[in-house]
């Protein structure tokens, strides 16, 4: 290639997280100081990752690795292709999301990478789950903030991004309990086929039932349309989805809750829900980022996605 691709274009720069460690259950383990950056010179597209595992518990033998990660990016807009040697599988991106399925000799884990870069072109939020064979063995997540400069007043600003991931990092995810309102806003529908379709306007009405339970209405308007209502309940990290428009489970990670829906028709719908600006104590976070692949059957359909804010 004689120039990056668009998603090359976006992820430009050096991105700094702070991802957060989770066994399978859904328990707190550690986090993973990261400093992330991907460089397009002379056609070829190089991936670099520097920086090391905290804590993990029985995890860390694992993850922890003695060495700064770098791969090979066959860069497209279509295909993004790891060539090693450090991972190897590929990434499909939909405007600002990209969904990576690979293999990470390393960690020794088959990895399921979500990247959503937000509308403000400066916010990531990632996670990684983490697979033995079929079987989760745990996952990272968190947000990363890009700079492209290096300056006091970015590294300052870094500074005290990653202290904000260091206190919100472990913070489980929870909707509001006691207050009834609305996540809402504009997100984006992507085809299967990795083109925009349009804009959809995206209503999630929470009713609290009870401290356990909630009953959830959500509105999809515009380039899809659709409602539907699900009593969703709360048991530790785990969420369960009771009728009476769809059912399903979802499992949590810390601030995101990862789920899949099933409809009376060839609709499913798998999802990741982001509580970005959550903070230790006893509220939910204002600020829900979402991700839903939605699917015909066993077929992927489209994407949609975006951010919702609570009203």
């Amino acid at each position: 290639m004689t120039a990056p691709s668009t998603w090359q274009t976006r992820i430009a720069g050096e991105w700094h997280g702070r991802p957060s460690l989770f066994d399978a259950d859904g328990t707190w383990r550690g986090y993973e100081d990261i400093r992330r950056s991907s460089v397009f010179e002379d056609g070829v597209t190089t991936y670099y990752m520097d920086g090391g595992l905290e804590g993990g518990g029985p995890l860390a033998g694992r993850f922890r690795l003695g060495a700064p990660f770098a791969f090979g990016v066959v860069d497209a807009d279509d295909n993004r292709i790891y060539t090693g040697p450090d991972f190897f599988g590929t990434g499909q991106p939909y405007g600002g999301f990209v969904d990576a399925h690979y293999y990470g000799p390393g960690w020794q884990v088959d990895l399921n990478t979500w990247n959503h870069v937000l509308p403000d072109g400066r916010t990531q939020v990632y996670s990684s789950v983490l697979y033995q064979g079929w079987t989760v063995v745990g996952c990272f997540n968190g947000v990363y903030r890009r700079t492209l400069e290096d300056t006091p007043e970015t590294r300052e600003e870094i500074t005290d991004f990653l202290a904000g991931e260091t206190r919100n990092g472990p913070v489980p995810f929870i909707l509001p309990t006691k207050e009834s309102g609305a996540y809402s806003g504009t997100c984006e529908l992507w085809g299967a086929d990795q083109k925009l379709v349009g804009d959809v306007r995206v209503s999630v009405e929470l009713e609290p039932v009870d401290l356990l339970r909630t009953r959830a209405h959500t509105t999809w308007s515009g380039a899809i349309d659709r409602e539907f209502t699900v009593v969703q309940r709360r048991d530790g990290f785990r969420i369960f989805s009771e009728g009476p428009d769809a059912w399903g489970n979802a499992q949590t990670y810390g601030r995101a809750s990862y789920s899949s829906l099933h409809f009376k028709d060839v609709t499913k719908v798998k999802s990741r829900e982001f509580m970005i600006d959550t903070v230790p104590g006893m509220s939910a976070g204002k600020t829900l980022t979402v991700v839903h692949e939605l699917f015909d059957g066993g077929s992927l359909s489209g994407v949609l996605h975006g951010v919702l804010t609570w009203e």
